[in-house]
C-alpha cells in the first residue's frame, strides 16, 4: 500500500482531437488532488497508436493545461528523473520489460486465433463471444515449434493469477472480480508492439505513481493491471501497487455520456466563448465533488485546499451549460477592473472593436466602461458586442437591424425629437445631467413609461436594445456623436 509515500498522481492522455471538459475533468482533479497533499502531479503523453495520435493533439494538451493553470512537476516541457514522458520514446523499456517477464514465467506466447478460440467455446457449449479461453498457457515447447513452422507468431499474454482480484476503490469502494472471469490479457502483439495493457502499468511502476485516479470506463481494466503489477514486483520492477480511484461519468444532453464528437464537450470552445481559468475549473471541479452542500462558488485556491478524491461521488454527473455560465459570470464580476479590461482585450481585437496595438485613448475609454459591462457579461466574448457602440467609426456605425425594426418605427420620432432638443440645452455633459433631461423630457414631458421612453434613445445611440447603461454610455460617447446618431436614427433620415 501507498499510506507512508509521497503522492505521485498522474495524467496520462492520449494525443487524438481537441481536448475535452471530461478529460480536463480528469486532469483538474489529479492536478487538485497532487497539489492538496503537496506531492507531485506527472504528466505523460500516452502516444503509441500512430493511426490516431498527432502532433497537433499533443500541442493542444499542453495548450489546454497551460491556459487553465494545470502545471506539472514532471513531464514534456519540464523533464524529470524517470524520463522520456512520451510513450512513443520508451519503446526499448517496453522491449525489455517483456522479455524480463517472459524469462520469470508471468507472460507466456499464445498462437491461438480469434476463430479457434471462438471455435472451441462453442464446442464447450459456451458464449463464443465470452472471450480468450486461457488455452495457450501450458504449450510445450513442441506445439510452440509446430505453430511457428506454420508461420504464425505468438502474441505475449499475461498469466492472471487463479484467485479473485479485490481493491479498495478511493471513490467506489470494495470492487472484486471473481477468479477466472478476467481471461488472461495480451500485452504484447505478435509483431512486438506493445499494447496499453502493457505501457500504461509499467510506466506507472517505474514512475513510481501512488494513485490512479482515471474515469470509470477504465475500470473493467484495473484487474489486469494489478495482476501485472504483482508481477512485476515479483520481478524487482515495482516496489508497490497503486491505489485507485475511478472517476464518475460526464453526461451531456439526454443523460448519455458526453462524447468527443460533442460540440459541447470541446474544451476551446469554452476559451472562444471568453471563459475563464477560475469560472470553469470551479464548474469543473462540481462534475462529481462539491466544496459543501450549500456553494457552488469558490476559487481555485479554495478548491485545491478542499479537495479530497474519497469526496468525489461515484454517481454520473451533467454538463450543464447554463450552470456553467452563471458560475463563469460571477467569476467575472468578481475580477479586479484592470484584469477584466487584459482579458476582455483580446476578444474585443479579434472582434474588430479594437485594432491589434490601441490608443491611449482607446484604452482610456475602455477603462472607462469596463465597469459598466463587467456587470453585464458571463463570457467576455460578450463585451463585444456591448463595446462596439463605443469604438465603431459613425460612418461605419448602424443599428443592429432588429432592433432598429423594434424600436425605431414611425412612432419614435417624438421621442428622438424631444430627447435632442433636452439634450442640445445641456451645459455640461455628464451623467446626472443627461439622465435628468431625458426622464424629464420623455417620462414628465411626454408621459412615457421608462421602457417605452428610453427604448429608441438607446438603440439610436448603441445601436442594441442591450447596452451598457445609457446615461454613463452617452457621457462615454461624447455629446457631439450622441446628438449626432439620435438625429440619423429620425425616421426618413
Amino acid at each position: 500500500m501507498t499510506e507512508n509515500i509521497a503522492v505521485r498522481a498522474r495524467f496520462c492522455p492520449s494525443p487524438t482531437g481537441t481536448p475535452h471538459v471530461g478529460l480536463i475533468r480528469t486532469a483538474l482533479f489529479n492536478w487538485a488532488f497532487a497539489r492538496h497533499h503537496g506531492g507531485k502531479l506527472v504528466f505523460r503523453i500516452e502516444d503509441t497508436d500512430a493511426a490516431r495520435d498527432s502532433e497537433e493533439s499533443y500541442e493542444a494538451l499542453l495548450d489546454a493545461l497551460r491556459w487553465l493553470g494545470l502545471d506539472w512537476d514532471e513531464g514534456p516541457e519540464v523533464g524529470g528523473e524517470h524520463g522520456p514522458y512520451r510513450q512513443s520514446e520508451r519503446g526499448e523499456i517496453y522491449a525489455d520489460v517483456a522479455r524480463r517477464l517472459l524469462e520469470a514465467g508471468e507472460l507466456y506466447e499464445a498462437f491461438s486465433t480469434n476463430e479457434e478460440v471462438e471455435e472451441r467455446r462453442r464446442a464447450a457449449g459456451q458464449d463464443p463471444k465470452l472471450g480468450y479461453d486461457n488455452f495457450d498457457r501450458d504449450l510445450t515447447e513442441e506445439q510452440k515449434a509446430a505453430f511457428r513452422a506454420e508461420g504464425r507468431a505468438p502474441v505475449l499474454r499475461l498469466r492472471m493469477p487463479d484467485e479473485d482480484l479485490s481493491w479498495n476503490d478511493l471513490v467506489r469502494g470494495e470492487i472484486s472480480f471473481k477468479a477466472g472471469t478476467v481471461p488472461d490479457p495480451v500485452l504484447v502483439r505478435a509483431n512486438g508492439q506493445p499494447l496499453y495493457t502493457l505501457t500504461n502499468p509499467v510506466d506507472d511502476a517505474l514512475m513510481r505513481i501512488t494513485h490512479v485516479l482515471r474515469g470509470e470506463d477504465l475500470l473493467p481494466s484495473t484487474p489486469r493491471q494489478i495482476a501485472l503489477y504483482r508481477a512485476l514486483t515479483r520481478i524487482g520492477l515495482a516496489e508497490f501497487t497503486p491505489e485507485f480511484g475511478h472517476l464518475p461519468y460526464v453526461m451531456g444532453e439526454g443523460n448519455k455520456k458526453l462524447s468527443k464528437r460533442d460540440p459541447s464537450s470541446n474544451l476551446f470552445n469554452y476559451r472562444d466563448r471568453g471563459f475563464i481559468r477560475e469560472g470553469l475549473l470551479n464548474y469543473l471541479a462540481l462534475l462529481g465533488w462539491s466544496i459543501a452542500d450549500d456553494r457552488d462558488v469558490f476559487s481555485v485556491e479554495e478548491l485545491v485546499q478542499a479537495f479530497e478524491i474519497t469526496k468525489v461521488s461515484a454517481n454520473p454527473a451533467r454538463f450543464d451549460v447554463k450552470k456553467a455560465e452563471a458560475i463563469n459570470g460571477t467569476h467575472v464580476r468578481a475580477l479586479a477592473h484592470e484584469d477584466f479590461v487584459q482579458r476582455t482585450l483580446p476578444y474585443l481585437v479579434a472582434a474588430g472593436v479594437l485594432p491589434a496595438a490601441p490608443s491611449e485613448e482607446q484604452l482610456g475609454a475602455l477603462r472607462a466602461i469596463a465597469p459598466l459591462v463587467q456587470e453585464r457579461v458571463v463570457v467576455l466574448s460578450e463585451a463585444t458586442g456591448l463595446l462596439r457602440f463605443l469604438f465603431i467609426s459613425e460612418e461605419d456605425f448602424a443599428p443592429e437591424e432588429a432592433a432598429a425594426t423594434k424600436a425605431l418605427g414611425p412612432d419614435s420620432e417624438p421621442v428622438l425629437r424631444a430627447s435632442i432638443e433636452a439634450l442640445e440645452a445641456l451645459p455640461s455633459w455628464e451623467t446626472a445631467a443627461i439622465e435628468q433631461a431625458l426622464k424629464d423630457a420623455l417620462v414628465e414631458g411626454l408621459g412615457l413609461k421608462p421602457r417605452k421612453a428610453f427604448a429608441p434613445v438607446r438603440v439610436a445611440v448603441t445601436g442594441r436594445t442591450v447596452s451598457p447603461p445609457l446615461y454613463e454610455s452617452m457621457e462615454l460617447l461624447g455629446r457631439e456623436r450622441s446628438l449626432g446618431r439620435l438625429r440619423r436614427a429620425l425616421p426618413g433620415n
